[in-house]
């Protein structure tokens, strides 16, 4: 039995000698080999490999894939005419020497990205500095930026090599800080108001002038009908009176006898009325038959 149990712990212990001594590099990393804190040799082709088991050799990946590095700081940078800019940006990168990276940044991504970050803030600073609010916002935005992006290289491709490449840099946001943002959405809204507020008085006085050449306008209608219609009564008036004195002119007997029917029923059109006049008079010598308001019969 102990023999059986030794033999099992002799396979066990062999295949986790030859576990430890095998791994597998994944297509999307680099395989480091270091021994006692020296790399041994960089494995960049996907597969299985061989190493010594530990502690004399170990194995440490790297991710080779393009990076994604934004900014997570919100201290204001400084213009040219000295306002203060809140940056938002971004860089791409990926690790193109695993030997010179760990080396000189780190084991891993997370010590490179924030080592490139202080790096790319800093080259902004110095950028932004130079510019004013226009020019960051919009004239030269992308000449900024390329600006950036050639000093960062510079500074990881130098004299010690990081061994990252800089794909890209980018600014997202350019920003008032939230105080300055404030007030200019105040000065911007106080502007709105007057312009609004002069708009409404231009359309009040419009709509005055209008209103009032719209009076205008009735009242010389209005003027202009009351002639017309006056000089069109004036004109049938005339044409009665013409008619009247051609149909009178006939026959004056006639004539005379019908405007004292009219001036008789003129006066006597009520029955409460009460007149006191002389008999004699001759608006009664119709009605006492006189024969010189007695009208003729024509033949």
């Amino acid at each position: 039995m102990n023999r059986i149990g030794l033999i099992i712990a002799a396979i066990v212990a062999f295949v986790a000698l030859v576990i430890s001594t095998v791994f597998v590099v994944d297509q999307r990393q680099f395989g480091v080999v270091y021994s006692l804190g020296q790399i041994k040799r960089v494995i960049t082709e996907p597969g299985l490999n061989f190493k010594l088991p530990p502690p004399f050799q170990n194995v440490r990946f790297i991710d080779k894939r393009l990076l994604s590095l934004e900014s997570s700081d919100t201290e204001p940078m400084l213009t040219a005419e000295k306002q203060r800019m809140v940056i938002d940006w971004f860089v791409r990168w990926r690790i193109s020497d695993p030997s010179a990276y760990i080396r000189n940044v780190g084991l891993d991504e997370r010590a490179g990205g924030t080592q490139l970050a202080r790096v790319v803030r800093n080259a902004f600073q110095e950028e932004i500095n130079k510019v004013t609010v226009q020019e960051l916002i919009s004239t030269k935005r992308e000449q900024l930026m390329e600006r950036v992006k050639r000093e960062v290289v510079e500074k990881v491709s130098g004299g010690n090599p990081w061994g990252i490449e800089v794909v890209d840099v980018r600014m997202t946001r350019a920003d008032y800080v939230g105080t300055i943002t404030e007030s200019v959405y105040r000065r911007m809204e106080a502007e709105r108001k007057r312009v609004a507020n002069e708009l409404r008085s231009t359309g009040g006085a419009e709509g005055e002038k209008i209103r009032a050449d719209a009076d205008k306008q009735r009242e010389i209608t209005l003027a202009n009908a009351y002639r017309d219609a006056q000089q069109i009564k004036g004109q049938g008036d005339a044409e009665a009176a013409r008619i009247y004195a051609e149909a009178f002119g006939r026959d004056p007997q006639f004539a005379k006898f019908y405007r004292s029917l009219e001036a008789y029923k003129a006066t006597f059109s009520s029955k409460s009325d009460v007149m006191v006049l002389d008999p004699s008079s001759e608006f009664f010598s119709v009605m006492r038959g006189s024969g010189s308001a007695a009208p003729t019969p024509r033949k």
